[in-house]
């Protein structure tokens, strides 16, 4: 059978435990998006520095004109547009100025509470995680999910969750603004949220 796989760890932690800037900054991260904790912050920046390290690599080799790197350009590009970190066009320069807040702007959590599923993001977390949100025709409980923007329509309630009806007490109610775009107005947000079995009870 083998060895069990090791898993990598997805994240880095500070070189230093102690900057006063950069754990004010952190703290302001995860109240903006409802982040369980400071790793969750700790794994966007990783994702973010993988994708510069990729980007100042490939530059490094498209100067020497390797066909390879042209490709391999092409498709980070592609992928970063895929994900909505970077707009229709851009150039590999531009991964380089993609910001911690873009990344953790697509996250599954950040959308449903931006599409006005949730009235805020910490309710969009408990929502994911009981599993009344959908992504399509699957059922997602994942809330650090990078949703790409082609996807993005189809997040929404669960059909067999109580938040699929508009009469439900705890769903958000949309007002509009004078833009014309629709918020969620607030509602309490520390609730509990009941999943039907698959029996057919509730647990």
């Amino acid at each position: 059978m083998g060895d069990p796989r090791k898993l990598k760890k997805k994240y880095n932690t500070p070189s230093h435990p102690w900057q006063g800037e950069r754990i004010k900054e952190e703290k302001e991260l995860m109240i903006k998006y409802g982040l369980k904790n400071k790793r969750e912050v700790w794994k966007a920046q990783s994702y973010l520095r993988n994708l510069r390290a990729q980007a100042r690599n490939l530059q490094a080799q498209i100067r020497t004109e390797n066909p390879q790197a042209i490709k391999e350009a092409d498709l980070l590009l592609k992928k970063c547009y895929r994900l909505g970190l970077l707009s229709e066009g851009a150039a590999l320069v531009d991964v380089l100025a993609i910001e911690i807040e873009t990344v953790l702007a697509r996250r599954l959590q950040s959308l449903v509470y931006t599409k006005g599923l949730s009235s805020t993001p910490k309710q969009a977390r408990q929502l994911i995680a009981h599993g009344h949100i959908v992504l399509g025709d699957r059922r997602v409980t994942i809330p650090g999910l990078l949703v790409p923007k082609g996807q993005e329509r189809f997040v929404d309630y669960h059909s067999s969750s109580p938040f699929s009806f508009e009469e439900h007490p705890m769903r958000p109610k949309s007002t509009k603004t004078e833009e014309g775009m629709e918020i969620p107005s607030q509602v309490p947000e520390k609730i509990k949220i009941e999943v039907p079995a698959e029996g057919g009870g509730s647990s």
